[in-house]
């Protein structure tokens, strides 16, 4: 009978759980659902345990993979999860302060449930170790970069899912200078080339790059010199202020929620929107520097799947670079071409990070074989 693999993609409101076939070239989807995790991963992983009971029908299950969002320097391809793993993990908390901490309690509630069974880390950091030295480095003293302190990239199990259908559902572009666009509550972009990361706007922490929902994105360090020596703040309330009260949020005073701007008729709405649009626009240019040319845009992520006018106004940002939006395409739904067939293609593919933990995890049980 053939086994199953359980995809566990845990934050802090939510855990996103699904169950695909095991033993395949390409992991079959079987199953997915989600369960509020406010109360604790804990409690999640229990509901979501009784949802695989369910569904797998006396099909035992073969390993759980779970996206992590920190690897580290170190650990850049699918890991089985051993307590070495986790005590490397547990020390780059402070890297990831929002999602480290998630993937752990879910990976710790795993083990307590389902004693024994085989458990994969996949990263979200691994996609961007194909990216040249040059983009790796931040301007700091080298033994800083030795120890560990460089540009990272994340959402990178966003972006190999994104490389593997445009493998399939526009192969010449696969082959081609991307610039693919995660938009959502965390957003980055990433210059991708011939299905390889070049650059990526997030660095060394999921702070960098773009306006998110709560968190500032590029942000000049000597804000954080003058909030910690001028202002007295503490570094934990500098913390707070950057992952939870920025962004679109700390910009409007009013929400971190696209949606909701995009609804209110209140200008600081619209300034939060305009800065989030302003930076997708500038960052887009900047990786098709870094490519030398750009052949297409590909929209992923909450805002890049759903907003049909956030698409249009980063297009007419960038028709200087040859992006034309069809809007009648623009404006459906689903996984589609949505340019005006002018010079610079354009996709949406809806993001599915648990079928790339799936692949992980097939890449880790082949490995075994």
């Amino acid at each position: 009978m053939a086994g199953l693999i359980l995809t566990l993609n845990a934050g802090s409101s939510s855990l996103k759980a699904a169950l695909f076939e095991a033993g395949t070239g390409s992991p079959a989807e079987v199953a997915r659902t989600s369960f509020d995790s406010r109360d604790g991963q804990a409690a999640a992983i229990s509901a979501a345990m009784a949802w695989v009971d369910a569904q797998a029908s006396g099909r035992p299950v073969t390993a759980a993979g779970h996206r992590v969002v920190h690897g580290g320097p170190r650990l850049h391809a699918p890991q089985r999860i051993t307590p070495d793993v986790i005590a490397e993990l547990q020390a780059l908390v402070p890297l990831a302060p929002l999602h480290q901490p998630e993937c752990l309690a879910a990976i710790q509630a795993v083990a307590a449930a389902r004693p024994g069974l085989l458990q994969v880390a996949c990263f979200d950091t691994a996609f961007h170790w194909s990216q040249p030295a040059v983009a790796q480095r931040l301007g700091l003293p080298r033994e800083l970069f030795e120890a560990g302190v460089r540009r990272y990239g994340f959402h990178g199990l966003s972006y190999e899912h994104l490389v593997r259908r445009l493998q399939i559902v526009d192969p010449g572009l696969a082959r081609g200078r991307v610039v693919a666009a995660h938009l959502g509550s965390g957003a980055s972009l990433c210059a991708i080339h011939a299905g390889l990361s070049v650059e990526t706007t997030m660095g060394f922490s999921p702070l960098d790059g773009l306006l998110m929902s709560t968190r500032c994105g590029q942000l000049d360090p000597g804000v954080l010199l003058y909030l910690l020596q001028h202002e007295r703040r503490t570094p934990d309330e500098v913390e707070d202020m950057l992952y939870r009260r920025s962004g679109l949020l700390g910009v409007s005073g009013l929400s971190g929620d696209m949606r909701t701007l995009l609804a209110s008729p209140d200008p600081r709405a619209g300034q939060a929107i305009d800065l989030f649009v302003h930076r997708v626009a500038l960052q887009t240019a900047a990786l098709a520097a870094a490519m030398e040319g750009l052949d297409g845009v590909v929209f992923t992520g909450g805002i890049g799947e759903n907003s049909a006018e956030i698409r249009t106004r980063v297009a007419v940002r960038l028709e200087w670079l040859g992006l034309r939006l069809d809007e009648p395409a623009n404006s459906a739904s689903g996984e589609r071409r949505i340019d005006a067939a002018a010079g610079v293609r354009a996709w949406v593919i809806p993001a599915d990070e648990e079928a790339a933990i799936a692949h992980g995890v097939a890449e880790v049980l082949g490995s075994d074989r």
